[in-house]
């Protein structure tokens, strides 16, 4: 996995969380949710590079 790609993941994992995190404040569940999708999504991404960069191995 590439440096550039694992910031990217992180990235997207934490502007989830500050989405969540707004739309539980402003208690706005869209925005919640959205927040938690991009969360799981970079999360998955993060777990198919570590398959790749294992088979690569």
């Amino acid at each position: 996995m590439t440096n550039k790609d694992k910031a990217k993941n992180m990235a997207q994992v934490a502007k989830g969380k500050v989405e969540e995190g707004a739309g539980k404040t402003m208690g706005d569940d869209k925005l919640e949710d959205d927040g938690k999708a991009d969360q799981m999504k970079g999360n998955m991404k993060q777990a198919g590079e570590k398959v790749k960069d294992a088979f690569k191995k």
